[in-house]
């Protein structure tokens, strides 16, 4: 009897494991890019499509809003699309948002895709990093991106004249236009709308036909990591621009007044953090040694006397490389007109104020030392003579001595200093 008792409990308990193994909640991975398209961004997308593959989730999504970005992040994201095993579904919100330039080519590769209203999508028309392509290289870029951003819409089964006006003409449409013209295949007010609306709707993975079970799934969104976050911040020109001006400043600082320290040790921590958002936005590397040499012709300055051509000099090639520096990125990855002409502005005045000071502070007459008793007026207050005395001055007694007798009383001043004992004579002479 008891063999048939454990016998049924190891079917019952069999049965339970199974059961509780069927029961676990389906998942949907969720990521927020709400950022120009770079290397951390691509990055970032890469982890949350391998995760999702590696879960076997039923689905991904990107919640999408972006200016834009560079191409060869772009490539890398929709490569990861393309190579799924799960299904992608882009999806561009909030309300406000959009899927611009980068953000097209994006949302044209997504299995499925979505927008929420009043967002919009297009302007992928391509903008040349160095501005030095002639228009024979630019039209081989735009041909190249129009027949990708074509073969995407084919794959989809999408607008394909659409995805050319996008990158030709930079045109961009609504949601409803979108919707209507066939770019899009739903409409939706937030992320359990798109859930719903996207449940039973039937994707392509590769050769295979996959219909989305999006109901009572359990929604995963994926946090940015530490380094993602601080990257992502680090990849603002406004801030890398601002970290290499306050870094030059501090570094300036510090060789012009030496042993100051903190400006010195606050230059060089700036410094190192706008080289890490160069090292991934794309930069103009003439811009960099014109503000390189901006540097260069200040520190001059406080060398050579050049009547203040050196500053003048300083300042000009402050502003041509900064107006180089990034080129002719995307807008998303270049510096802000009025940021850019107000941080020139500033740290000009500010390096020139410092080369004022340190001039200044060079050519000043010394205060102490051999040189600095020389010219100081004194009182005598023990008779000096070739054999010696004594004197008051600068609230300390002296030890002096003089080519002539100077009675005690008389007024002197120092002509030189041997050691501790001043040579002075008369003050009226």
């Amino acid at each position: 009897m008891k063999r048939y008792f454990y016998l049924i409990s190891l079917v019952l308990v069999c049965f339970w494991v199974s059961y509780l193994k069927g029961a676990e909640p389906r998942k949907v991975f969720h990521e927020k890019i709400d950022a120009p398209i770079t290397p951390v961004m691509a990055n970032f997308i890469s982890y949350g499509i391998d995760l999702a593959n590696k879960e076997k989730a039923e689905a991904f999504v990107i919640e999408l809003d972006t200016p834009g970005g560079l191409v060869e992040s772009t490539r890398e994201i929709v490569k990861d699309i393309l190579q799924s095993k799960v299904p992608v579904i882009v999806y561009v919100s909030p309300s406000g948002a959009r899927a611009a330039s980068a953000g097209t080519f994006i949302l044209l590769s997504s299995h499925l895709a979505a927008m929420a209203p009043g967002t919009h999508v297009g302007a992928a028309h391509p903008v040349e990093l160095t501005g030095k392509a002639d228009k024979e290289v630019m039209n081989k870029i735009i041909n190249d991106l129009v027949a990708w951003a074509k073969n995407l819409a084919q794959m989809r089964n999408r607008n394909e004249t659409f995805a050319e006006e996008a990158v030709r003409k930079s045109k961009s449409i609504t949601e409803t236009e979108a919707l209507q013209t066939g770019v899009i295949e739903i409409i939706a007010k937030d992320l359990n709308d798109l859930l719903d609306k996207a449940h039973g709707r039937q994707v392509l993975l590769g050769e295979e036909k996959r219909v989305l079970n999006l109901k009572n799934v359990r929604i995963e969104k994926i946090p940015e990591d530490l380094k993602t976050k601080v990257l992502k911040i680090l990849t603002n020109p406004n801030l890398v621009y601002f970290l290499l001006m306050l870094g030059l400043a501090g570094l300036y600082f510090e060789l012009s007044h030496p042993g100051s320290i903190f400006p010195g040790v606050l230059g060089a921590v700036c410094l190192i953090l706008a080289l890490v958002g160069l090292s991934v936005i794309p930069v103009n590397y003439a811009g960099l040694v014109f503000i390189l040499l901006a540097g260069v012709l200040f520190f001059l300055e406080l060398q050579v006397t050049s009547h203040g051509l050196l500053t003048l000099a300083g300042v000009i090639c402050l502003f041509l490389g900064s107006t180089m520096l990034f080129g002719k990125n995307p807008p998303a990855l270049r510096v802000s007109p009025p940021v850019l002409y107000s941080l020139v502005l500033i740290f000009s005045s500010l390096l020139a104020g410092i080369t004022y000071i340190a001039l200044k502070t060079i050519r000043k007459k010394p205060v102490s030392g051999k040189e600095g008793m020389v010219g100081k007026v004194g009182k005598v207050l023990k008779e000096i003579g070739p054999e010696g005395g004594k004197i008051f001055i600068e609230g300390e007694i002296w030890q002096a001595y003089a080519d002539e007798t100077i009675p005690e009383g008389e007024k002197v001043v120092v002509v030189e200093k041997d050691g501790l004992i001043l040579k002075v004579r008369r003050k009226n002479r």
